[in-house]
C-alpha cells in the first residue's frame, strides 16, 4: 500500500529514481558515516581517543562505503549485494550492543552502595545509554531494506533461498522500528537536558514532539489498514520532528557561538551536540521514507 500518494495522491504520477527499499540502504549509508562523525567528536571530548572508542569511528566510515558499495552490486547480481549489506548491517547491530554494554558500564557503580549501583544521576552525567543502540537501529532498517518481499505487503522475506515469515509486513515493521529509533532519540533527548535542568521551556518542545512521534509510529504499526486521517496525522508529526531537529541543531550552533559569531572549535566539542538534534530529523525523514510505495522496481516476482 503506497501510504504517502493515499496523502497525496498527485505522488502517484511521479516516478522515482530509486525504490523505497533503495532510498532506505542509501540512507542508512549516510547514516553509518554521520553516526561516526558525530561519536568522534563526542569520544573528543576527553581528549584522548582509547583504543576501543575507535571501533564505532572506524566502523561507521567503513560501513557505510560498503553499504553503497552493496548498491552497486546489488544492479549486476542482486543476491551477492543484499548478502554482503546484510552481513554489514548485522556487524552494525553487534557494535550498537557493544557500545551500550560500555556505555552501561560508565553509568555505574558497581563497588556502590546498595540502590546506587544505578540512578538517574548516573545515567543523566553518563554517556548517552541509548547512543549507540542507533547502529543497532540502523541495522534492522538495513536488513529490512536488502530483503526482498515477496508478495509485497505479506511480510514474507526472501533472500535468495532463504524466506523469513514476520507476522506483519515490511512496512509496518518499518513502522515499528522508526518508533523505536523516535523513542530512543527523546530519551537521549530528556537525559541530556536533565543537565540543565530544563530551565528553558523551549527544552519540553523536542520532548513533546518525541512522545507524539513514538505513539504515532507504532500505531500505525499496530494498524493493518490506516485510514487517510492516520496517515495524515503521522505524515504531520514526522514533517514536524524534521522541523523540530533542525531548529535543535541551529540552536546549539548558536549556543556555541561567542560574541560575533565565532567559531571555537573546542566549543563545539565540549559544548551542546550540534548533530545531536538532526537525530530527530533523521527519524523524521525515515519515517516519511516508509510510507513510499512498497512495490519497487527491484522486488522480484513483481
Amino acid at each position: 500500500m503506497y501510504h504517502l500518494a493515499t496523502v497525496i495522491p498527485a505522488l502517484r504520477r511521479v516516478k522515482l529514481p530509486l525504490s523505497r527499499d533503495q532510498i532506505m540502504l542509501l540512507m542508512c549509508a549516510v547514516n553509518e558515516i554521520f553516526l561516526a562523525i558525530d561519536i568522534y567528536l563526542a569520544h573528543s571530548i576527553s581528549g584522548t581517543i582509547i583504543a576501543y572508542e575507535w571501533i564505532p569511528i572506524i566502523f561507521g566510515i567503513i560501513a557505510g562505503i560498503l553499504l553503497l558499495v552493496a548498491g552497486a552490486i546489488a544492479s549486476r547480481n542482486r543476491t551477492l549485494g543484499a548478502v554482503l549489506a546484510t552481513l554489514v548491517m548485522l556487524a552494525s547491530i553487534a557494535v550498537g550492543l557493544l557500545g551500550a554494554y560500555f556505555h552501561f558500564r560508565r553509568a555505574s557503580l558497581p563497588t556502590g552502595p546498595g540502590g546506587w549501583t544505578v540512578s538517574v544521576n548516573l545515567l543523566v552525567w553518563a554517556p548517552p545509554i541509548l547512543a549507540p543502540f542507533t547502529f543497532s537501529l540502523v541495522g534492522l532498517l538495513g536488513i529490512l531494506a536488502v530483503w526482498d518481499e515477496v508478495p509485497p505487503d505479506s511480510g514474507r522475506l526472501l533472500i535468495g533461498r532463504f524466506v523469513l515469515r514476520m507476522p506483519y509486513s515490511k512496512t509496518r515493521a518499518y513502522f515499528f522500528l522508526v518508533g523505536m529509533g523516535i523513542l530512543a532519540t527523546v530519551i537521549s533527548s530528556v537525559l541530556d537536558h536533565a543537565r540543565t535542568p530544563f530551565v528553558n521551556n523551549w527544552l519540553w518542545v523536542p520532548t513533546t514532539a518525541g512522545v507524539f512521534g513514538t505513539l504515532a509510529a507504532v500505531a500505525l504499526g499496530v494498524i493493518e489498514k490506516p485510514i487517510r486521517a492516520d496517515l495524515i496525522i503521522y505524515l504531520a508529526t514526522m514533517i514536524l520532528l524534521i522541523l523540530v531537529g533542525l531548529v535543535g541543531a541551529w540552536l546549539h550552533i548558536n549556543l556555541n557561538l561567542i560574541a560575533g559569531g565565532v567559531v571555537v572549535p573546542e566549543r563545539f566539542i565540549r559544548g551542546a551536540p550540534f548533530l545531536a538534534p538532526l537525530l530527530f530529523s533523521d527519524m523524521g525523514v525515515l519515517g516519511i521514507i516508509a510510507m513510499l510505495d512498497p512495490i519497487g522496481r527491484h522486488t522480484t516476482g513483481k
